[in-house]
Parts: C-alpha cells; sequence; structure tokens
C-alpha cells in the first residue's frame, strides 16, 4: 500500500498556488478518495490551454460545464462548442440527489444547486444569437489555407481580395467571391490582365470547385452579416460572473470542413482584435471545444500549421483554449505539446489499436510512484480522471487520480419553453438576429454587366435598325426594276431626241406618195 502521508504532503505541495484558484476535487490513492489531498486549479495559468480526454460516458463533457463554472464565478468569461447539445442546462439550476450528495460529502464539500448567466448561439441562427462573419473579414491567407489551395490559386485568391478593395467591391458572402471569380474569367478578364496580370482560367475553375464544395456543407449560413463582434464574447453579467456563451453546433459532426473554417476564423479574430496581457491573474476568455476531432479531421496540413500558430501566440492576449476529445491522438502532437492542463477521464482497451493508443496517452503523463499510469487509465470510475498541470513557473503538477466536483447547474437540456424565455432576455438576439443584405459586389458587378449588355444592345440595334425605307423606295430599289427602268428612260430619251431632229441618222430612206 502507498504511503498516504507522503502522498498528501506531494499533492499538498503540487497544487499549492501563489494567487486566485478553485477547488476541482480531491486526490484517490488505492480507490479511495483522500480529501486532505485536495487538487487546485489556478486561474492564472488558464490562459496554457487544455485537454479533456476520455471515452464515451466517462464524464468528460460534465467535467468541463464544471470548470465552466468555477471560471463564471471567478468573473472570467466562457465560450462552449456544443457539438452534442447537452450543455444548455447550464443556465437552470442543478437537481439534488442521493449521488451528488455522497461525492460532495466524500470531497469535504456542500452540494448548492446554482444556475449560471449563459448565453444561446447559433450559426444558422435557430435558437441563439447568430453568429456571421464576411469573407472580407475571413481574408485570403485564411481563406486559402481553408480551401486547400497551392500557391498560384492562392495568388488568385489574393487578386481578386485587392482587386475588390481598389474598386470598392464589399466581398460580404460567397455569392460576392464567386461572381467576382467568374467575371475575371470572363468579361472582365481583360480588365483584370491589363492592371493585374495574366490569370489562368484552368486555376479559376480549380477555386469555384474548391468555393462550392465548402458551400454544400453549408458554408452560406456562416458567410455574410451582421458580422459577429468578438467583443461580445467576454462580457460580464450583472451580477459580476462571467457570460457562458453555449454555441449550439449540433450539425457540425456531418460538415468538419465548416466547423474547422469557423473555428479558425473565430481564433484568428479573437486573436487579430484582442491586445497583449502579458501575465494576468485570469484569463479574460476560456474557449471549450467538445469533440475536438471534428476540427482536425479534414484539415490540411496548412491548416494545422495555421492552427498551431495560433494556439502558440494566443494564450499572450488572455485567452486560454480547452479541447475535449474521447482519443488524445485526435489532437495533433503539435498542438498537444501546447497544452498545459490535462484532465484524462477512462479509457476503454477493447482491441489491440486501443492498447496502443492507451500506452502511448500513459507516455506523455508525468511519472510517478503512486499508479502504474496504463492500468490506472483503465480502472477509472464515472467523474474521475488523471490530472496534471502546469504552475506558475511552467513545471508539471504531480500526475492525480482525482474525484472531480460534479456540476451544480442541471446536467440536461433546456426545454423549448426555457430556450424561448431564455433567448427573451437576451440583448444580443435583437443585435444579430436580423436580416443584412447590403450592395456588394455582387450586385454591383450585376448592375455593371447589365448596363454593359444594354449598351451594346442599343449600339447592335442602331446600326441594324436605319429608317425604314418608303415602298417606293423599295421597288426602285429593286435591280431588276432599276434595269426596266433605265431601259424605258433611254427609248424615252431616243424618242424625245428624234423629234427634236436631233436623234441622229437613219439607215431607211423616207416613202414617196407620188
Amino acid at each position: 500500500m502507498a504511503d498516504k502521508i507522503k502522498f498528501i504532503e506531494d499533492i499538498k505541495n503540487g497544487y499549492s498556488f501563489k494567487g486566485e484558484s478553485v477547488k476541482i476535487g480531491c486526490g484517490m490513492l488505492d480507490g479511495e478518495v483522500v480529501n486532505e489531498a485536495e487538487i487546485f486549479l489556478p486561474l492564472k495559468t488558464m490562459n496554457r490551454h487544455g485537454l479533456i480526454a476520455g471515452a464515451t460516458g466517462t464524464g468528460k463533457t460534465k467535467t468541463l460545464q464544471t470548470i465552466s463554472e468555477f471560471l463564471s464565478d471567478a468573473s472570467v468569461p466562457v465560450l462552449l462548442m456544443d457539438i452534442k447539445g447537452d450543455l444548455s442546462g447550464i443556465a437552470q439550476p442543478g437537481i439534488v440527489n442521493d449521488k451528488l450528495t455522497d461525492r460532495y460529502q466524500k470531497l469535504n464539500l456542500q452540494y448548492t444547486p446554482v444556475s449560471f448567466p449563459v448565453e444561446l448561439m447559433s450559426l444558422t441562427g435557430n435558437d441563439g444569437v447568430r453568429l456571421k462573419a464576411t469573407v472580407s473579414e475571413f481574408g485570403p491567407v485564411l481563406l486559402n489555407k481553408i480551401l486547400g489551395l497551392n500557391d498560384t490559386q492562392g495568388g488568385i485568391v489574393s487578386l481578386i481580395f485587392k482587386y475588390c478593395d481598389d474598386n470598392k467591391l464589399p466581398l460580404l458572402d460567397l455569392k460576392d467571391f464567386i461572381k467576382v471569380l467568374q467575371y475575371i474569367s470572363n468579361e472582365g478578364k481583360a480588365e483584370i490582365e491589363k492592371d493585374y496580370g495574366k490569370i489562368s482560367t484552368s486555376s479559376t475553375g480549380t477555386i469555384l470547385r474548391k468555393v462550392i464544395e465548402l458551400q454544400q456543407q453549408g458554408a452560406d449560413i456562416f458567410f455574410g452579416e451582421r458580422s459577429f463582434e468578438v467583443t461580445d464574447l467576454m462580457r460580464i453579467s450583472d451580477d459580476g460572473r462571467g457570460m457562458i456563451n453555449v454555441l449550439r453546433v449540433t450539425d457540425m459532426q456531418d460538415r468538419p470542413k465548416l466547423f474547422s473554417t469557423f473555428m479558425l476564423q473565430l481564433l484568428a479574430e479573437l486573436y487579430a482584435s484582442s491586445p497583449e496581457e502579458g501575465d494576468l491573474d485570469k484569463p479574460k476568455l476560456v474557449m471549450f471545444i467538445d469533440e475536438a476531432h471534428l476540427v482536425f479531421q479534414e484539415a490540411s496540413n496548412d491548416l494545422l500549421e495555421q492552427i498551431e500558430t495560433i494556439i502558440k501566440l494566443i494564450r499572450s492576449k488572455g485567452i486560454g483554449i480547452f479541447f475535449c476529445t474521447q482519443n488524445p491522438m485526435d489532437v495533433p502532437a503539435s498542438v498537444l505539446g501546447q497544452l498545459g492542463l490535462k484532465i484524462q477521464h477512462a479509457l476503454r482497451a477493447f482491441t489491440a489499436a486501443d492498447r496502443k493508443v492507451i500506452k502511448q496517452t500513459a507516455e506523455n503523463y508525468p511519472e510517478t510512484n503512486y499508479y502504474k499510469t496504463e492500468d490506472i487509465i483503465t480502472q477509472l470510475g464515472i467523474g474521475e480522471a488523471l490530472v496534471t498541470m502546469l504552475n506558475e513557473k511552467g513545471i508539471p503538477t504531480p500526475l492525480a487520480q482525482v474525484m472531480l466536483c460534479s456540476p451544480r447547474s442541471r446536467m440536461d437540456v433546456l426545454s423549448a419553453g426555457e430556450v424561448v424565455d431564455l433567448l427573451g432576455k437576451s440583448k444580443l438576439v435583437a443585435k444579430y438576429n436580423v436580416s443584412v443584405d447590403n450592395e456588394s459586389a455582387y450586385e454591383i458587378l450585376t448592375a455593371k454587366l447589365e448596363e454593359a449588355a444594354q449598351k451594346a444592345e442599343e449600339q447592335q440595334s442602331s446600326k441594324k435598325t436605319k429608317e425604314e425605307p418608303s415602298t417606293f423606295e423599295k421597288i426602285t430599289g429593286n435591280t431588276v426594276v432599276k434595269s426596266m427602268a433605265r431601259t424605258a428612260g433611254n427609248q424615252i430619251v431616243r424618242s424625245l431626241l428624234g423629234a427634236l431632229g436631233l436623234g441622229g441618222r437613219s439607215t431607211k430612206k423616207k416613202s414617196s406618195w407620188f
């Protein structure tokens, strides 16, 4: 049996932090909760990102719900990517039951049901604040990466953005981008090549196919106006708690490219619009991405590099990102290495491949004298996890098996009526859930082409439609009639000349009566 006193001492030394921290559970030894071995989470290091992993049904989603509650209490705004649709209940207080009471007694805590300030959000605008972005805000670099374009094709996309800037053609939604792409390939090709150089029609065709592929995953619902301001994610409620923004993306599981597009743009916008903050006592915003494998599932190498770069840099802006996924190997190694907090729920070993994953997972955690990590991962109960994090000096804390606190809010979805009530109180629904269709590149180019077509038609018509000739002109204009007229005219002239004695010599002699 492991040394309990030494275990308590190691946990206390490893999980005591300067500054504000929250208790997320107690360490376990030999399967028993040691309530003296308290596990604290320092708010100062929450911008160093994290991972919450585990098999289905092991409690990882409830873990991110619990941490979100603690952050809200500490006046830290939160953004939750709700893929499964089971996080909206955070807006209502939990329901006391024997299991919750027993868990909190073991943790030496008192369970008190609490509701939290919640803003429901959506990419489609259904049952939530609608999140949209314009193509211009997305920019040529991110658009190139999400479309997976080569250098030549990427150059054409940059040319399109430059042409639109120079000619005051707003790129708001995808139909604007497609219209400009078609224009420079056809009617406007000469104009473009004169000012910006030659372009390849085959390249523009490839770009168009890739944009249409993105459209087929539903990207039209994301691009457009009114563009969402990311500062609205960082609001504090009237009672001083951080707002918990629940983005409901239950329909994204079969559209990974769209989800990647949204996530990349959101991260880029957060990074670009947030000032450098240095070391803060607590983060300005913490984002939890449930089912995070969807972000990486169809991501190109360029896209992965972009995500990795943003994750490296965005923590200096006071923003933390947490990935929640079943298999920690779903997260690329380059990103995994940036995650300071790791909460590993149970994994199941049903196949040889499962055992290999478990072994690789165990190797990512600090060594410990209290557990055989590879074995304990398969033995964790629901709501239990292996935990390690970084202290203020960036040193990993001791690996601990932890019984975690459970959510104090409802662990279930809101009813339809509760959703309606919540949206009715929202300040952002009125701001963003309005139809906006300002004049943009599509309308401007369409009008330009229609005007050009109308002028060409008028010019052609003016050439063809001279004054209609009269009946006399039509008859006299006929070649046969002209010939007959010339013959008759000549005969008349000769007769007149003959009557005047000017008709010339005759070959016949005159007749005599006598």
